[in-house]
């Protein structure tokens, strides 16, 4: 198990780890190892994630999800596979990890007594400076 949370921890039977070639320059090993990991978590079929978190999660995520509900993680910072996959890892965890923070709902305030006075008074002030722009009579 992979805790999360206190509350929360996931299987390790449910990410679905490929290796796959990296891109970029990487030298003469570049062609021949496949040292970059493509991390697969299903976000839809996970039974220890609670709904809202999944929700949560499939919005953070944005296009590494796919209609599925299947998260995909690639790293390939590194040029071993054991710190390409230990970095995907920690990329999960961090993600779900801000999914569990439930959002402060907004409360809709009014403007104070002054702030709508000194909003009146500014308004008030620039009409008589563009009304007093133009061309001034000879009188």
């Amino acid at each position: 198990m992979i805790p999360i949370t206190r509350s929360i921890s996931i299987s390790e039977d449910e990410i679905a780890e490929t290796f796959v070639r990296a891109s970029g320059p990487g030298g003469q090993n570049v062609n021949k190892v496949s040292t970059a990991v493509m991390l697969r978590f299903d976000v839809a079929q996970s039974p220890n994630l609670p709904e809202p978190v999944k929700h949560r999660l499939a919005r953070l995520a944005g296009t590494r999800i796919t209609k599925e509900g299947v998260l995909l993680l690639t790293a390939q910072e590194h040029a071993s596979q054991l710190r390409n996959r230990e970095a995907a890892l920690a990329a999960l965890v961090d993600l779900i990890r801000e999914a569990t923070v439930v959002p402060k709902t907004r409360r809709a305030t009014k403007p104070t007594y002054g702030s709508q006075l000194r909003r009146l008074d500014e308004k008030s002030r620039r009409s008589s400076i563009k009304k007093h722009r133009g061309r001034q009579s000879d009188d």
